[in-house]
């Protein structure tokens, strides 16, 4: 397979126009930014090119607005945190990517830059639009893709905007990812057991169904557990649910008999009236109508140390609960923990991915340790799988 083409250290920016596409999809409450990891793990190289002296144009996007122009997912608080770390310019542009866009990024000079609003406020971003990629294509020189947990994505600034650019590149972080995720591939050893969690089943099915012919474990956790629990004809009361998912998880069932796999979901929960209630331990057979399942239980935990003990592998993807609230976090926390301290002692190789994940790890105050922690969801477990993301596909 051909390679990779990253931006090379001696490659001379000055006075060159970079396009930079990276991933500031960070939690944001109240237009504060709660975790920053995913932008402060993006300064070092962005320092570096303005103090290269190339002008600087940064393309990002902040969750789903469907081409509308959310005012909640706007990229403004991003914007005045750049400021403040970077010494230099930096414009925030949010106007119209018209077919006059080039003149209206004419007074960037070197070692200045500007971050484009929301990309994804442009429906043509969503849908990879050619003259949209065109578009953006003609405000650069240089194109560098430093995201890799967008590179999963078919849209305009990760994909059909490079077959507009001469210099295109993957970013250093980007590299960083593939060679960690690589190594793990290329070493693991079983038994391996991947951890799954977060809301939505129907967006990893492909690849839980994939990773199952790879592993010997699949722990479901999340907000995906309960359409389990469906499926088993248990109550869930007003817990969130994808409705009509019954044959998506036969066939998961299936898939893992014949592999070899099993499948552990939890086997008691915490669960509140509201999301900002407080936690009471149940077993799955106890959920009243009123009730939302928020967390894992105390012998699910049990169960997941067990099985983690058990394991040389471990894959982490997706939150155990509803972390954001602490009533809500043990689940996830303990997780960590456990994953920590086994590769702390050296028997185990882990990777944890996804930003809700590292967000919830965040809030721990303790010194975690873990083989390599990755900042994307569905680019992490998709590459795991191993397709040939879009977005990595165009730099070859």
């Amino acid at each position: 397979m051909d390679k990779i083409n990253f931006f090379p250290d001696n490659f001379n920016v000055q006075n060159q126009t970079i396009i930079l596409r990276l991933d500031f999809n960070v939690p944001i409450k109240d237009r504060i930014i709660t975790d920053d990891t995913r932008i402060s793990l993006c300064l070092p190289f962005i320092k570096k090119l303005i103090d290269k002296k190339a002008k600087i144009i940064i393309i990002s996007h902040l969750g789903r607005p469907k081409g509308m122009r959310d005012p909640n997912l706007s990229l403004s608080p991003i914007y005045k945190y750049l400021k403040k770390k970077l010494e230099t310019n930096v414009y925030f542009f949010m106007g119209d990517l018209d077919n006059d866009v080039k003149n209206k990024f004419s007074y960037l000079k070197d070692g200045e830059v500007i971050l484009i609003e929301n990309i994804r406020y442009f429906k043509e971003e969503t849908n990879d639009d050619e003259n949209f990629s065109k578009k953006l294509a003609s405000l650069g020189d240089v194109y560098i893709n430093d995201a890799f947990s967008c590179s999963h994505r078919k849209q305009s600034s990760i994909h059909k905007i490079t077959k507009f650019m001469k210099k295109k590149f993957g970013g250093p972080l980007l590299k960083k990812e593939l060679d960690a995720i690589n190594l793990i591939i290329n070493t693991k050893k079983r038994p391996v057991t991947c951890i799954i969690g977060g809301s939505k089943i129907s967006s990893k099915i492909d690849v839980i169904i994939s990773l199952i012919e790879k592993i010997n474990n699949l722990v479901i956790v999340g907000a995906m557990a309960n359409n389990f629990f469906i499926y088993k004809k248990l109550n869930v009361g007003k817990s969130l649910i994808e409705k009509n998912k019954e044959e998506i998880i036969k066939q998961i069932y299936d898939k893992a008999k014949k592999s070899n796999c099993e499948i552990i979901i939890p086997e008691d929960c915490m669960v509140s009236t509201s999301l900002n209630g407080e936690g009471k331990n149940k077993n799955l057979n106890q959920i009243e109508d009123n009730e939302i399942i928020l967390d894992v239980g105390i012998n699910t935990l049990k169960n997941i140390k067990k099985i983690i003990d058990q394991s040389n592998t471990i894959l982490w993807n997706g939150p155990a609960g509803y972390f954001e609230n602490k009533n809500f976090l043990n689940g996830t926390m303990s997780i960590a923990e456990i994953i920590s301290e086994n590769t702390h002692k050296k028997t185990l190789i882990s990777v944890i991915g996804g930003g809700d994940t590292l967000a919830a790890i965040n809030k721990s105050k303790n010194k975690l340790y873990f083989s390599h922690l990755s900042t994307a969801g569905g680019a992490f477990l998709e590459y795991l799988e191993g397709k040939d993301l879009p977005g990595l596909s165009v730099l070859k």
